[in-house]
């Protein structure tokens, strides 16, 4: 399958007692790919995983993939910093039918970058599905280098990159050093225009969470090449692409979501509710913005 350019990184709803919410997961997915956006990244930081275990994962890849059905997109994050459980992992993501797999930059134990190198060699090895790289030194203390990142786009199956070092030069280097069917994707939604006007790919998103329709028209006003139209849309959505980040992600884009009308109950611990200083801050933010997300 074609794996879109705006895929949204979706949060995991959870009953109160701690409980993945499934049914409502399924829900909230195919309200998201049809209010826009081309597919999801299930498993991701956003979906708080690493207080999800493997058996939740799994479940949760098959009940998403068989809501948003063929025609979305289902990115699979299956890695962690245990090369041998990532491969694990990654084996039974690919017979839960998911279109791809989110490969994480590993945290705490911080590899050398041949040993970012192999660890991504072995896990693409083990399966045959398409494989997404995924940089975000914010969160792993570790940034791969574009050197890195060239040398293994050459592998069969590592198709692309989530690129959130922040560092434009790098990304851009990244995109003029790889194939042209490698894709990028920003890992920021306050980078999505800088990064695809360098030839980027796409956007996986937090935002697409509720403005999914807008950030898809940005995204066509740049490959129409009307770039005064894009950057008027990019200018428009900085605000929201920003305040999602005022504190931890996933916790403000779980509270917007809230106030779209879908009872996702509170997040894991140590992930926790917005404090009441915060919640005012996003509610005089959300006022400017219409939310895109439906439910029905």
């Amino acid at each position: 399958m074609e794996i879109g350019r705006l895929l949204t990184a979706m949060i995991t709803p959870f009953y109160e007692n701690g409980d993945i919410n499934y049914e409502m997961a399924a829900k909230l997915s195919k309200a998201i790919v049809d209010s826009g956006s081309d597919g999801l990244v299930i498993g991701g930081t956003t979906g708080e995983a690493p207080t999800i275990s493997d058996e939740e994962k799994l479940k949760l890849f098959s009940i998403v993939k068989e809501s948003i059905g063929s025609e979305n997109a289902l990115i699979a994050g299956t890695t962690n910093n245990d090369t041998k459980a990532s491969i694990k992992l990654s084996k039974l993501a690919e017979s839960e039918n998911v279109d791809g797999l989110l490969l994480t930059v590993p945290s705490y134990n911080k590899p050398t970058q041949d040993g970012l190198y192999e660890h991504f060699e072995a896990i693409s090895e083990s399966v045959s599905i398409p494989c997404i790289l995924y940089n975000v030194p914010s969160r792993t203390s570790l940034n791969m280098t574009d050197e890195t990142t060239v040398k293994l786009s050459e592998l069969d199956n590592i198709v692309g990159i989530k690129e959130a070092s922040n560092d434009l030069d790098q990304i851009t280097r990244i995109i003029n050093n790889t194939s042209d069917d490698f894709k990028v994707w920003s890992g920021n939604d306050n980078e999505t225009l800088y990064i695809m006007s360098a030839g980027g790919y796409g956007i996986v998103s937090v935002a697409g969470h509720i403005v999914s329709s807008q950030i898809k028209q940005m995204i066509e006003y740049l490959l129409e090449g009307n770039i005064e139209l894009a950057g008027k849309e990019h200018r428009r959505l900085l605000e929201l692409f920003n305040i999602i980040f005022i504190v931890t992600n996933p916790i403000p884009i779980r509270y917007y979501v809230k106030k779209s009308g879908f009872d996702i109950g509170s997040p894991r611990l140590p992930m926790t509710e917005p404090d009441a200083e915060t919640k005012f801050i996003l509610d005089k933010s959300l006022e400017k913005y219409n939310s895109d997300l439906k439910n029905t």
